[in-house]
């Protein structure tokens, strides 16, 4: 038997090893007492599980080493196989998945009658499990085809985007659904999926790049550092599902909390391997034996923890919901108790931990400042005020989107508006200050193999037609302006406010149309478009008069945006809720502006220094070349005066 056979067998096994003992533990291998489906349907819908987040880790994790670890050639070219047998696979698993969730769900026999049908079709188009698993099968058909038509780098790279967004519904299937920190659970779970994928499904297809002839040292030491990232988002991410889904130390040795310490156990250890990776192997690793034979033993650790966490996701977890028992009509809405009545004590005492933004706040800080180190290593220079503004940016990001407004923006108006502001108008301009795109480009080494690391990815985003067509400041002043009104007065307002999802979506928004306006009117870091400076202050100022168009229309207006929704919040905490949104519109008038002056002495800072450097430049040139140009100038004159008298 050939040893690829004996690995995929033996990583496999390892896999539903800890599928059976999590089943087990947790008891969803004992038949139910109450409309049971059936031996095959109870097990078959976690080995299917299985074999979805298998398939996926591979899918996700040959894409990111196709992306980011490999220059085009056979090892790419055999690891984008990889990645198309993955979504094949996929695509076939969750169509099993799906099928025997919904047996599950309805624990009714397979049959041919009216009944049945019309009970798959209720399943399918009007229960969120059912669409939920709609949406992954059609976007893992979707990767399917792209990774079958298409083998660019660009391309794979809209292939790992949607693969990537295919794990957001898991997250909210899972039994974050039903806590009171829906939040954190679901963000925990996507991120913790992603990472894992990334970790296990990486190393996978490193080994095999290895196998296909690509460099031994260069690909291990980037998935290395795709995996340094991926154990440490693993690691906090499973720390805080843990405390959100066990709730307290007395539930520790429930069957959820000892699959949970079983996972962790082993996950640890995995992380020690990746660890004597890194320090020892890969520094000799060109003459070192028995390393694919060590990545193995590593994957089926990862596939011993998959199973285990697939089992997981079918055992009850022991925390209880905290709810009211006789809830307003804002309680039933959120699902949870409403936070103490708003005043600027509790607007920086209340806090409801976004992860996602936080770990992106944290991470890309530590980033930022390793390439200042890196600079200054090497002798080179960078402004301090550059780091100053790149940290309060994500210090006020993190409060924006985990502090009081954050909170309270989903119940009060006024509050949302306030976070709308700050997202869009302030945030940018810190991060445009910082000029991040400016210290990628010098602290990172360019790659001379072909192959695409973060310097080649940022630089190619930045550089692109797209970009470079939104980020024109007529189109990005036009986007933005416009985008108040859109969100404001659309459905999206709705899906934003009441779904986890639509959150963060508004988040990202508000972040890359604010991000893309302040780099057009101050352009820190290189762009492509250079709009005179008088232009520049005319689409400023146009800015402002928009908001403060958007702020007196709410301020005047009688009807409330939302109003299922807003219409029930805060009413004991005094405002009215139509008070509460003309508060909201002064914010966007008042408040708003604010930025916008600051924006506006930036534009005309910028214009002052560009003008410096231009004299200087003509200094310069005069000084070379004899002050030619006034020369000229002086010429041309003459002979027009000549002209005249003539």
């Amino acid at each position: 038997m050939s040893p690829r056979i004996l690995t995929i067998g033996g990583v496999s096994i390892a896999g539903l090893v800890g599928l059976v003992v999590s089943l087990v533990i947790g008891g969803a291998a004992t038949e139910s007492l109450l409309a049971d489906p059936g031996v095959l349907v109870r097990f078959g819908t976690p080995a299917s599980k299985l074999a979805v987040s298998a398939s996926m880790a591979l899918l996700l994790g040959g894409l990111a080493v196709k992306l980011f670890a490999l220059p085009p050639g056979k090892a790419a070219d055999r690891v984008h196989s990889l990645a198309l047998g993955s979504s094949i696979t996929l695509s076939f698993a969750m169509v099993a998945y799906s099928s025997l969730t919904f047996l599950t769900v309805f624990a009714a026999p397979v049959t041919l009658d009216p009944g049945f049908e019309a009970s798959l079709r209720y399943f399918i188009v009007d229960t969120d499990l059912g669409r939920l698993l709609v949406i992954v099968t059609g976007l893992s058909l979707v990767v399917t085809v792209i990774l079958a038509l298409a083998h660019s780098f660009w391309w794979s790279a809209t292939a790992f985007a949607l693969s990537v967004a295919m794990v957001w519904p898991f997250g909210e299937m899972s039994h974050s659904g039903g806590t009171d920190n829906h939040g954190i659970a679901v963000s925990a779970l996507v991120l913790h999926i992603i990472f894992v994928s990334l970790w296990s499904g990486g190393l996978l297809a490193t080994v095999v790049s290895m196998a296909s002839g690509a460099d031994r040292e260069a690909t291990m030491r980037r998935y290395s550092s795709i995996a340094l990232l991926s154990i440490s988002i693993v690691a906090i991410t499973g720390i805080a599902s843990s405390v959100v889904r066990i709730g307290s130390w007395e539930n520790i040795d429930s069957g959820y909390g000892i699959i949970v310490a079983l996972k962790a156990a082993i996950t640890v250890i995995a992380g020690l391997l990746g660890a004597r990776w890194r320090k020892s192997i890969i520094p000799t690793i060109s003459q070192r034996r028995g390393v694919a034979a060590f990545a193995i033993v590593e994957t089926a650790l990862l596939a011993v923890a998959l199973g285990l966490a697939t089992g997981l996701g079918r055992t009850a977890t022991p925390a209880d919901d905290t709810f009211p028992a006789d809830p307003t009509p804002a309680e039933i809405l959120l699902g949870r108790p409403l936070p103490a009545p708003w005043s600027w004590e509790t607007a920086f005492t209340e806090w409801r931990i976004d992860l996602i933004w936080l770990l992106f706040a944290v991470f890309s800080t530590v980033f930022y400042l390793w390439g200042v180190a890196r600079l200054t290593r090497r002798g080179d220079t960078w402004p301090i005020h550059r780091s100053v503004s790149w940290i309060i940016g994500m210090a006020v990001l993190v409060y924006a989107t985990s502090g009081g407004v954050a909170v309270y923006g989903e119940f009060l108006f006024s509050a949302h508006m306030i976070a709308h502001m700050v997202l869009t108008m302030l945030i940018p301009v810190t991060i445009v200050m910082a000029a991040p795109v400016t210290l990628v480009a010098r602290a990172v080494e360019s790659r001379p193999d072909g192959s695409r690391g973060m310097r080649e990815w940022i630089l190619g985003i930045v550089q692109s037609r797209w970009v470079g067509f939104v980020g024109h400041p007529l189109i990005s002043t036009v986007v933005f302006a416009m985008s108040l009104i859109v969100f404001y007065y659309s459905p999206l307002l709705g899906w934003a406010t009441t779904t986890h999802l639509g959150h963060q979506w508004m988040v990202v928004h508000f972040l890359l149309t604010g991000y893309l306006f302040v780099q057009a009117l101050i352009s820190v870091d290189p762009s492509p478009h250079r709009t005179p400076y008088p232009m520049r202050l005319l689409l400023l100022m146009g800015t402002m008069g928009f908001h403060a168009f958007f702020g007196l229309s709410l301020m005047t207006g009688t009807g409330l945006l939302l109003p299922e929704w807003f219409g029930a919040m805060g009413r004991e905490w005094g405002d009215t809720p139509i008070v509460d949104q003309q508060i909201g519109g002064a914010i966007a008038w008042g408040i708003g502006e604010l930025p916008t002056l600051v924006l506006s002495g930036l534009v005309i800072l910028s214009w002052i220094r560009s003008d410096e450097r231009e004299a200087r430049r003509r200094d310069r040139q005069a000084n070379r070349d004899g002050d030619a140009e006034l020369n000229a100038y002086n010429a041309m004159l003459d002979r027009v005066s000549s002209r005249d008298e003539n």
